[in-house]
């Protein structure tokens, strides 16, 4: 959890440094779009001011602290269950998959979205579709390593890891095919803001995973005895 702590300040700098300017960005389209069409303003329930930095600063480090919590089950359960055997590698190879199967496959299928894209009478099923597939994807990531584990003395390593891959990548894939598509992008929303901005959002889940991925196993390393 201290990992994930340190992990949620460094998210904190990154999204208050580089996803601001683009939530800002959307919001002043959103704004014009509603000037334009005589819609009255929407009413603040939290001030901008206090989003972007007490609100900012205490979700990143609930969300740091909570996924440093659960990846140190994770490892716990891993360690001495799987081939690698130093706490240092074990972490990096958890938090890249951790980052692989949270942070960058459902956001192939439901990317992150700024302000003013999104329609609110849908925010159920498109939450609900999000973390639905979020679970699958951990899911399938979970049943191609069994798999690959079970073929482990038939196969060579390389080929059992390239038959991992791609029952990962079919399993996903066939989730992918069911799941509802939702694409609620204004036609006139810059596509350069749509762009960056989930670029940015991709940025943070990797300095997510990979401070923790780093520092949980420095951590670890430096207490196992010897």
């Amino acid at each position: 959890m201290l990992a994930g702590i340190v992990a949620g300040l460094l998210v904190f700098v990154c999204a208050r440094w580089l996803g601001e300017p683009q939530v800002e960005r959307a919001i002043a389209f959103e704004q014009a779009m509603d000037q334009a069409s005589g819609a009255p303003p929407e009413i603040e329930m939290v001030s901008r001011r206090v989003q972007r930095t007490v609100g900012l600063l205490t979700g990143a480090l609930v969300y740091g602290t909570a996924i440093g919590g659960l990846f140190g089950l994770v490892f716990a359960v891993a360690s001495g269950r799987v081939e690698i055997t130093t706490s240092q590698r074990l972490s990096a190879v958890l938090a890249a998959l951790g980052f692989l199967s949270v942070g960058l496959v459902p956001a192939l299928k439901y990317p992150p979205n700024p302000p003013a894209v999104g329609n609110p009478d849908t925010i159920g099923i498109r939450t609900a579709s999000y973390f639905f597939l979020v679970a699958c994807s951990v899911a399938a990531l979970v049943f191609a390593l069994q798999m690959g584990k079970r073929i482990a003395p038939r196969w060579r390593h390389a080929n059992r890891w390239v038959f991992t891959g791609i029952l990962y990548v079919a399993v996903v894939a066939i989730v992918f095919h069911f799941l509802p598509e939702i694409d609620e992008v204004p036609p006139s929303f810059p596509a350069t803001l749509l762009w960056k901005f989930r670029v940015v959002a991709l940025e943070i889940q990797f300095v997510l995973w990979a401070t923790i991925g780093f520092l949980f196993g420095f951590l670890t390393n430096r207490n196992v005895p010897g």
